[in-house]
């Protein structure tokens, strides 16, 4: 994917102009959302992949690693001690984190296979997991177009937001419905091409509402590597970092209120 061919969803972040806002929420600063913080004491969830646990560029941040495993057609969650990476996806989201917020503690939902592919409900039985175990942010660089599991995850998404848990989901690189990333009380992201990692736009014509850098962005890989990509799944951990920092500087705010933060302190243009 070339830097002109944006994934789907990113349109409205390729022309900012059409971001302007007449109303702008005042009084906030990114000084005050997250100005010193680092991210320490909080424990983002990273469903995907599965960590490499002793990456360079993860700095030893990841402090638990579980698995989705199929047994008899039905998802079981288990504990992962390979602290591999099966594809180099989730390391990826994890790097990007880590270079906005150094301090977090990352833990590992692995629901993908070698291939980035995996079972609806396996990524479900490891969504629901994670809200369990009163995760304090999750970042959802993948999806569903099930139709079957839609209600699904519209029950683990609500029982997420009423329990203060932010969901930070990447929209499809492609133009299909997905979930849960366009459901409304998650914080679905897609790609701007700007080369800065604190770059933040608001969209007031969701369904996705936020977009941060995801084109050619510089990423760990499986194997200690690295290397350069697209997709809206780079992008959302920019997300992931920023929610992360607010969350570590304002303890008890809300999924609604960090939203209200993040378009307060976003970079759109004035009308």
């Amino acid at each position: 994917m070339s830097p002109l061919e944006l994934p789907a969803w990113s349109e409205p972040f390729a022309n900012v102009a059409g971001l302007a806002r007449k109303m702008r929420l005042r009084g906030i600063s990114r000084d005050w959302a997250w100005g010193g913080s680092t991210g320490a004491g909080v424990r983002v969830g990273i469903i995907d992949s599965g960590l490499e646990k002793d990456h360079p560029q993860l700095l030893g941040r990841v402090v638990e690693s579980v698995a989705v495993e199929m047994v008899d057609g039905e998802p079981k969650v288990v504990p992962d001690a390979s602290g591999v990476d099966l594809f180099g996806h989730a390391t990826a989201c994890g790097s990007i984190i880590l270079g906005l917020a150094p301090e977090v503690e990352l833990v590992s939902i692995r629901v993908l296979g070698a291939d980035l592919r995996g079972k609806g409900t396996a990524f479900a039985a490891g969504l629901e997991w994670a809200i369990d175990q009163r995760i304090d942010v999750l970042s959802l660089s993948l999806s569903s177009k099930s139709e079957s599991l839609f209600p699904v995850f519209h029950d683990l998404v609500d029982r997420a937001y009423f329990r203060g848990l932010p969901l930070v989901s990447a929209a499809n690189n492609v133009q299909a419905a997905s979930y849960p990333s366009l459901f409304s009380t998650v914080f679905s992201v897609a790609a701007d091409s700007l080369t800065n990692p604190w770059r933040l736009y608001y969209n007031p014509s969701p369904p996705v509402e936020f977009g941060a850098w995801g084109v050619d962005v510089p990423i760990a890989w499986k194997d200690g590597g690295s290397t350069v990509a697209t997709g809206n799944s780079f992008a959302a951990p920019h997300v992931t970092a920023m929610v992360a920092l607010v969350l570590a500087k304002h303890p008890g705010i809300t999924p609604f209120e960090i939203k209200a933060v993040l378009a307060a302190v976003a970079d759109n243009p004035k009308k």
